[in-house]
């Protein structure tokens, strides 16, 4: 593989002295980007723009040209697991995601098991070692899977939620059928990325979603140990670099504690909490990645770099940040306030850490 000309975002991660903060945003490569939009209509459907490996390719690639963002993120979606699975995802235009065969069955969540990434996941795969190679060692390449429990919230539901009434109500009355669907979840979650990190993702992240809106004793018990066991499953080592994992759950500040106890190396930070205040809790145990409030890029120029400052002067001096959104950016955020954005922190950035 080519040498990395730029690895600031690695080091970041591991906490490891830097030049400046690096940045890249979740979901960068999505509509808000004229030529993405473009290209996925060439595609005719999402699900034929991530299932081929070139115009995934041609997506990841589009925000790295317009912008000098720090890392780069394979484009895919997080319910490609469930779908290997044989639930039948498909986009309804307009509705999100949705299943044809969500889990209601007892004896289809018995039925349950993890794939074998190779073999149903494949086209995921080509398209990780396709923009490693288009890449050519500018910035590494994140590779991703939804967590146990998002996945699973998906899988009885049937599609998004703002209740989770099918997934409450088989948590509480058959708990023991909610941990086989994560026991299967957490296998094929964790064969996954080793699969994604043996194709050529140099760091991965495992997004936790829907995780926030459990209460703390659900957390503790149907999310975040299962994301643990993922963590320490990864493959720790490839092409003599440590292969980093970032853990993030949406509305996760109240258990940072706890997730920095998890085996991972940075955790991802909605916009809810002051992360100062989360470098203060979690210590040197793991770096930190955020956390603008993604509705930010609706603003002036001058709002969009001033709440960029606001955090990196919270975040304060020394190794461990990664700069992100708090959640993925809006299809409606004007491109070049995300110009503004990545200028902003490259440029003010330098000063807390002795550049």
């Amino acid at each position: 593989m080519t040498a990395l000309k730029n690895d600031t975002f690695l080091r970041a991660l591991l906490r490891q002295p830097t030049d400046y903060t690096p940045v890249w945003l979740m979901r960068q490569a999505g509509r808000y980007l004229p030529e993405y939009c473009e290209t996925r209509a060439r595609a005719k459907d999402f699900l034929n723009l991530c299932k081929s490996p070139a115009l995934a390719t041609e997506v990841t690639l589009q925000p790295l040209a317009r912008y000098d963002l720090d890392a780069a993120i394979l484009f895919s979606d997080i319910l490609t697991i469930p779908d290997a699975m044989g639930l039948g995802l498909y986009f309804a235009h307009g509705e999100g995601p949705k299943f044809e065969r969500p889990l209601r069955e007892e004896w289809a969540i018995r039925d349950l098991n993890a794939p074998d990434p190779r073999d149903h996941l494949g086209y995921v795969l080509d398209a990780v070692s396709e923009i490693r190679r288009a890449l050519d060692g500018n910035v590494p390449l994140i590779g991703f899977s939804g967590s146990p429990f998002t996945l699973a919230c998906y899988m009885v539901e049937g599609q998004g939620s703002d209740t989770y009434q099918q997934l409450k109500t088989l948590m509480y009355s058959r708990p023991d059928l909610l941990h086989h669907i994560l026991e299967v979840n957490t296998r094929a979650v964790t064969d996954y990325l080793n699969a994604q990190i043996e194709a050529g993702a140099q760091a991965v992240m495992v997004f936790d979603s829907w995780g926030g809106m459990l209460s703390q004793a659900a957390y503790l018990e149907f999310s975040l140990p299962y994301m643990a066991r993922i963590m320490e499953g990864l493959t720790r080592e490839r092409d003599g670099r440590t292969v980093p994992r970032i853990l993030f759950t949406k509305g996760g500040g109240l258990w940072l504690e706890h997730m920095a106890a998890s085996g991972a190396d940075a955790l991802g930070l909605d916009w809810s909490i002051d992360i100062g205040e989360a470098r203060r809790r979690v210590g040197e145990r793991v770096a930190l990645q955020g956390n603008l409030d993604p509705s930010v890029l609706f603003g002036t120029p001058e709002t969009v770099a001033a709440e960029a400052k606001r955090i990196l002067a919270s975040y304060g001096t020394g190794p461990g940040h990664v700069f992100n959104l708090g959640h993925g950016i809006s299809q409606f955020t004007p491109p070049d306030n995300v110009r503004v954005l990545v200028d902003t922190v490259h440029g003010e950035s330098r000063r807390y850490h002795g550049g």
